[in-house]
């Protein structure tokens, strides 16, 4: 017995002053440790280490145990929660500053599995059909059960050109699948835009990035360009969008409101409870908006969508986003590490917690495949011989048929448009 007590007690004194953050000298670890460190599982902790190194199949390094125990004490708290080694913390700085190396997957964890957040436009992985609530199951030959969610990422992050075999199983779809994908450099355009029709606009944001406020205002100021100061609606589609950097999404919404709260954070330190308010910036100068969301609308993407709704200023449509209500914050430690850890929950002005509810639309729209009806036989005035012309014609049809073509691509764009249509001709001043 005298043997297995004395490395529980060094392995208590070593790992005490690594919990409470505190030196080995200092006289409050000396004077709380007795009171407040449950000493039963700290013993336990070290015998399983000793047992590991006595035991296991392999000799295993105390380095790699420690740090497999800080990774176990991470997963174990959350799925957003984890331990950045060197290689990851640059990969996450590289992920905000908008190029990255992989297949363009934003994932989180679920009973074990890698479950898809969402894929981001424009990757391999929105390319080969990859969507929300996917669950991969195996990466190549190897089971993704067990495996960290930090280890699955960097399996399949890697060189451009290379392949990776995702199995795959999705609602709706009879058994697994698999899905091999070719890994590229990531390029991602945080902010787009373009007029769907004269007058009305189209800003999608697929990620929130450290520009993103900036580029939106941007974007706003050219579709005020190009229609000659005549914006009558706007459609900002965060379908899909996985989130991203907090200040980002506060930038967003000021963007579109000129007083009052945007959001709050709340946690236990002092500093993780914060209140963005608006300023009195006003670019998109109060023009009708539309915000269209999906499962795979998440974090930041729910701030924003939430605050314009709270606020009343913009109609969100389409279906129950994916319900991210935590802040993440990065902790640099030592050696180019970091901790990435849940310090907080974000709520909506109205006092709203997103966290496992999600934004509801104030309009449901599911996505849809139309099938036009067959057109019947019917005689019109334009089919009759020696009918007069109003001169109308050809720019009516293409006008319908510009339409009917975005109602078979996009059916919840085309609604979101034609919303921000009825909108305007029930305004008094329109033109």
């Amino acid at each position: 017995m005298s043997s297995t007590r004395k490395p529980l007690t060094r392995m208590a004194r070593l790992i005490a002053p690594a919990i409470l953050g505190l030196s080995l000298s200092s006289p409050l670890l000396a004077e709380e440790t007795p009171k407040d460190l449950p000493l039963e599982e700290l013993k336990s902790f070290g015998e399983v280490f000793e047992r590991i190194k006595r035991a296991y199949v392999h000799d295993v390094d105390d380095k790699t145990l420690l740090k497999n125990a800080i990774r176990g004490m991470l997963s174990g708290l959350d799925p957003h929660s984890a331990y950045l080694g060197p290689e990851e913390f640059s990969e996450l700085q590289e992920s905000t500053q908008g190029e990255f190396g992989g297949l363009g997957l934003e994932v989180g964890s679920e009973n074990g599995f890698i479950k898809v957040i969402t894929p981001i436009d424009d990757t391999p992985a929105a390319r080969a059909g990859i969507k929300p609530h996917d669950l991969i199951i195996k990466l190549d030959d190897t089971p993704v059960k067990g495996l960290s969610l930090n280890k699955a990422i960097e399996m399949m992050r890697g060189k451009p050109d290379t392949d990776i075999r995702l199995t795959i199983v999705r609602d709706g779809v009879d058994g697994p699948f698999e899905v091999t994908l070719t890994r590229a450099l990531i390029r991602v355009t945080s902010v787009k835009h373009q007029l769907l029709e004269d007058n009305y606009g189209y800003i999608r944001i697929t990620q929130f990035q450290l520009h993103t406020g900036e580029e939106v205002e941007k974007s706003l100021g050219a579709l005020y360009e190009q229609t000659e100061g005549k914006l009558h609606g706007l459609v900002l589609d965060l379908r899909n969008n996985p989130g991203g950097v907090l200040q980002a999404a506060v930038e967003v919404v000021d963007a579109f409101i000129t007083e009052g709260l945007i959001v709050y954070t709340e946690g236990r330190l002092s500093n993780s409870e914060l209140r963005f308010t608006a300023t009195e910036n006003n670019p998109s100068q109060g023009v009708p908006v539309v915000i269209l969301i999906n499962e795979g609308t998440a974090s930041a993407s729910e701030i924003v969508s939430g605050a314009l709704q709270d606020h009343k200023r913009a109609v969100i449509m389409g279906t129950q986003s994916f319900g991210k209500g935590s802040v993440q914050t990065v902790l640099p430690l030592a050696s180019d590490r970091a901790l990435k850890l849940t310090t907080a929950l974000y709520y909506t002005p109205s006092g709203r917690s997103i966290q496992a509810q999600g934004v509801s639309p104030d309009i449901e729209v599911k996505p849809a495949r139309l099938t036009p009806l067959e057109d019947t036989l019917q005689i019109k005035e334009a089919d009759l011989e020696g009918h007069l012309e109003n001169g109308q014609n050809k720019k009516e049809s293409k006008k319908k048929a510009s339409n009917s073509d975005l109602a078979k691509q996009d059916y919840q764009l085309f609604e979101a448009l034609s919303l921000l249509k009825g909108i305007h001709i029930l305004q008094p001043d329109n033109d």
